[in-house]
């Protein structure tokens, strides 16, 4: 259950972030799934800066705009 919890957190987060991101990201569909994936890099990302977070939408908002600005890059790149 807690995995879809996980799933659900980070595709709201990823929504938030193509929002959030100049000129939308990738579309929604897009976004919902870079969230996701954002989630697991955002609680790395906080792991290792040694902060421990119990508000996972951050957590997962701030892995999404980090993939987000990345995927935005090698995006303006090809």
């Amino acid at each position: 259950m807690e995995f879809i919890w996980m799933l659900l957190i980070g595709g709201i987060a990823g929504w938030l972030a193509g929002l959030v991101m100049r000129g939308g990201g990738f579309g929604i569909l897009w976004n919902i799934i870079l969230g996701i994936i954002g989630g697991f890099v955002g609680g790395w990302i906080l792991q290792l800066l040694g902060i421990q977070s119990q508000y996972y939408l951050i957590t997962a908002f701030v892995g999404a705009v980090v993939i987000l600005w990345l995927a935005t890059l090698f995006k303006t790149k090809a």
